[in-house]
């Protein structure tokens, strides 16, 4: 695993999911203080340099993290687990979104739906190829295609992150299939 990988790993454990094991609290928006974050890295011996973590930001081919406009404030930018108020603006989606699985979860979400699980939403992508990389995360992929346009217009809300990931709270089965 490369350096940037670890690093990655590190942000969004702390970022999306425990800040307060290094003694960090999420603002508005899920934002935290850069230098505050790097020396609470370095208190708990995994330094991160600020070149590293500018690489980390830009490479990551999710864009899993973004800083604000001055540079001076970090977030992950979807996939909390704790409480946060993200700030995000509903947004009107496409008519297909998707959503990439491994084939174990196929009964349930057929059964019950897409339920936002311990996360603040259902992730979606606009395109088959990102959620066709996030299904193979853990085996084999399935694609199920969401009738957002159905799912909007009987007023399920949508929101789009930073890094074009549509986000709702939850996909009831009748707006689901299994993208051939």
């Amino acid at each position: 695993m490369t350096r940037l990988v670890k690093i990655s790993k590190f942000l969004s454990y702390h970022l999306r999911h425990r800040p307060d094991l290094l003694g960090l609290e999420l603002s508005p928006g899920g934002w935290v203080e850069v230098n505050r974050l790097l020396q609470a890295a370095k208190k708990h011996n995994f330094s991160i340099s600020s070149l590293e973590l500018q690489q980390v930001v830009e490479q990551n081919d999710k864009q899993r993290f973004s800083f604000n406009e001055r540079g001076n404030l970090i977030r992950a930018n979807q996939g909390h687990s704790v409480r946060v108020d993200l700030q995000l603006k509903p947004v009107t989606p496409p008519d297909v979104l998707y959503h990439g699985t491994y084939s174990k979860a196929i009964a349930s979400i057929k059964k019950q739906g897409l339920k936002k699980m311990s996360r603040h939403h259902v992730h979606l992508s606009s395109d088959i190829n990102t959620a066709q990389r996030v299904g193979a995360r853990r085996g084999y992929p399935v694609i199920f295609q969401i009738d957002a346009l159905a799912m909007s217009k009987a007023g399920y809300i949508f929101y789009c992150s930073d890094n074009g990931v549509w986000l709702t709270e939850e996909i009831p089965v009748k707006y689901l299939q299994v993208h051939r």
